[in-house]
C-alpha cells in the first residue's frame, strides 16, 4: 500500500478538497398532475408513477423535501 512521503501542506489539501462538489437535485415533471418530482420516484403530490396510482405508504421518503 502506498504511504506519502512528506505530510500534504493544508493549502495543497484545501485546493485538492475544492473540486468535491454536490450537484442539484434533478426534477421532473409529473406526467399527471405537472408537480415537480424526482426520475423514477412516484409524484409526492398525487402518487403515480408511469401512470399507476401507488398508496400512501409506497411513496418516495423525499416527498416532504
Amino acid at each position: 500500500m502506498a504511504v506519502p512521503k512528506r505530510r500534504m501542506s493544508r493549502a495543497n489539501t484545501r485546493a485538492r478538497r475544492s473540486q468535491w462538489k454536490t450537484s442539484a437535485v434533478v426534477t421532473t415533471k409529473c406526467t399527471h398532475c405537472g408537480g415537480q418530482t424526482r426520475p423514477h420516484y412516484a409524484c409526492p403530490s398525487c402518487g403515480t408513477y408511469r401512470g399507476r396510482l401507488y398508496s400512501e405508504a409506497q411513496r418516495s421518503e423525499f416527498a416532504d423535501k
